[in-house]
């Protein structure tokens, strides 16, 4: 009896007791696992499957894990600026026995599905990702001034100047040289503060 089986985007024929190499697996040296996309089932009769053979199933034992054969790439331009690159590539495979050939029964055998590298499980896959939680704008603490009122002073201006801290016109208004200069640099304001004179207006819109 034989099958043809899927996996890593190219197709299998095997017979129980053939060694296989395929694009590398999810899976450990002694490890048996099971593959589900079976394309053809043959033997005393031949079933084909539409796309798969249904219930059908190759079990196989992990030999081991390996590298291919190393491929060189050599790319040389003949240009003006000629240019000449080498690159080599080893591919990694899983080195299979296979052990059984089921043509039904796949799903009640309980051995674990054969998976590419770095695939998620199913379940995984299906699980919808956690939504990350919107982050609040900072709320502007009670008793605030309207600070778009300070010349040059928009709402993404204003936005910044919350989440720094500053709420009110007596905060801007008592600034002191060392403030202006450290709100200047921590908010990026390349001296909109003394150029706008935010501090006489804040003391202006106080009183």
């Amino acid at each position: 009896m034989f099958a043809v089986l899927k996996t890593g985007g190219k197709q299998y024929k095997v017979q129980s007791g053939d060694l296989l190499r395929v694009e590398k697996l999810a899976a450990d040296a002694g490890e048996t696992i099971q593959f589900n996309d079976i394309l053809m089932l043959g033997g005393d009769s031949v079933v084909v499957g539409a796309p798969f053979v249904e219930g059908a199933a190759v079990q196989a034992e992990v030999v081991d894990q390996i590298r291919g054969e190393k491929v060189i790439h050599f790319v040389k331009r003949r240009r003006k600026h000629s240019s000449k690159r080498t690159k080599g590539h080893r591919q990694s495979l899983t080195l299979l026995k296979v052990t059984d050939i089921l043509a039904d029964g796949a799903d009640k055998t309980g051995v674990k599905a054969a998976l590419g590298a770095g695939s998620a499980p199913a379940a995984a896959k299906a699980a919808p990702a956690p939504k990350a939680k919107a982050k609040a704008a900072p709320a502007a603490a009670e008793g605030s001034d309207d600070l778009k009122k300070l010349s040059g002073v928009g709402p993404a201006m204003e936005k910044k100047l919350v989440a720094a801290g500053i709420t009110s016109y007596a905060q801007v208004a008592a600034w002191t040289e060392e403030d202006i200069a450290r709100i200047d640099e921590e908010l990026s304001l390349k001296g909109k503060i003394e150029k706008e004179g935010w501090v006489a207006q804040a003391a202006e819109l106080q009183g």
